[in-house]
């Protein structure tokens, strides 16, 4: 009778991990998707008169508004920083986040949608290269087929193998270039911040920072001053919610069922995601050889994410074989 009980809690426990495993997925795709959509409806703010400037500012100033709301009902204490921390926080919003939101934007009002977000994914690819240069970590040669296959995906995504295609979207890949370089410094300063402080905390200090630099490079609350039509404030607000707040929201959820590592696997749906959406909805059409280039590009990415999770795994194998 007792085995038939603990059979039947075995059975319940595995059923309920596989639940939670699917919540988590289904959590980073809606994301992913929601991430995407935000690009599209920037891209048609952009076609309609719309800054992606303004775009940008409205993006962080409101998503920071908004997640403060959030947090003042739901977490309080994640508010509380280090003083000696706020500098910190500062180089985080200021310069990463400022710089990666400005620069991603102003790269999908130059090229296609699906383009902008593929460049902005070789993200992962400067961490590798950062970490092997400065942090001393080893080249395997799965971190050199990814690094080579992410360099030929970019060169196929941007039209390389066509000149004037590529004279055409030159400032374009150039924003592309600069969103995936602040990226990936945004994620390294973020990783160091992980072991102190919550992802909300983060997240919305780097926004708050953020919306500081906007309001000063660009001119201040000028989102005041301009008569959007009410289809723009949708779309606006529509980025703010759905492209901001909410599926980062999301993605931290699908993390607590799911290995970080999986989750960022499971994300690289976004360009694909983004490929679709921005096809029905503006008609926006890939070359085959640029279709290629992203599938090489999201091979490289989740090599390098399987490469990290084995190294992760590996000290605890070592400990498990010395016991």
């Amino acid at each position: 009778m007792s085995g038939t009980m603990l059979n039947i809690h075995s059975g319940e426990s595995i059923i309920s991990a596989r639940v939670s495993t699917i919540k988590g997925y289904v959590y980073v795709i809606m994301a992913a998707v929601m991430w995407a959509s935000s690009g599209t409806a920037g891209k048609a703010l952009f076609q309609g008169g719309v800054s992606p400037f303004e775009v940008t500012q409205i993006r962080v100033t409101f998503g920071s508004a908004l997640l403060a709301l959030v947090l003042a009902v739901l977490a309080r204490d994640a508010f509380r920083i280090r003083r000696r921390d706020v500098g910190y926080f500062f180089i985080l919003g200021s310069v990463a986040m400022a710089l990666v939101q400005g620069s991603y934007f102003y790269t999908i009002s130059k090229i296609q949608v699906a383009a902008a977000i593929l460049l902005q994914y070789l993200a992962p690819i400067f961490v590798a290269v950062f970490s092997m240069c400065f942090w001393k970590e080893r080249l395997t040669f799965i971190k050199l087929i990814a690094l080579f296959s992410a360099l030929s995906g970019c060169y196929l995504v941007v039209g390389g193998y066509n000149l004037q295609l590529l004279q055409m979207n030159r400032l374009g890949i150039a924003g592309g270039l600069i969103s995936a370089i602040t990226f990936a410094g945004y994620t390294l300063l973020g990783e160091r911040a992980m072991h102190r402080y919550q992802p909300w905390t983060i997240l919305f200090y780097a926004l708050a920072f953020a919306a500081l630099t906007w309001h000063i490079i660009y001119p201040p609350f000028h989102y005041l001053t301009v008569r959007f039509s009410v289809v723009q404030w949708m779309g606006l607000l529509y980025i703010t919610v759905v492209g901001t707040v909410l599926p980062f929201g999301l993605f931290f959820m699908g993390v607590n069922y799911i290995r970080a590592t999986r989750a960022s696997i499971t994300a690289t749906l976004e360009p694909i995601s983004a490929g679709f959406i921005a096809f029905f909805a503006l008609g926006e059409k890939m070359a085959f050889l640029q279709m290629i280039g992203g599938t090489l590009v999201i091979a490289a990415v989740i090599l390098l994410q399987f490469q990290q999770e084995q190294d992760e795994m590996a000290p605890a194998m070592i400990r498990t074989k010395r016991k």
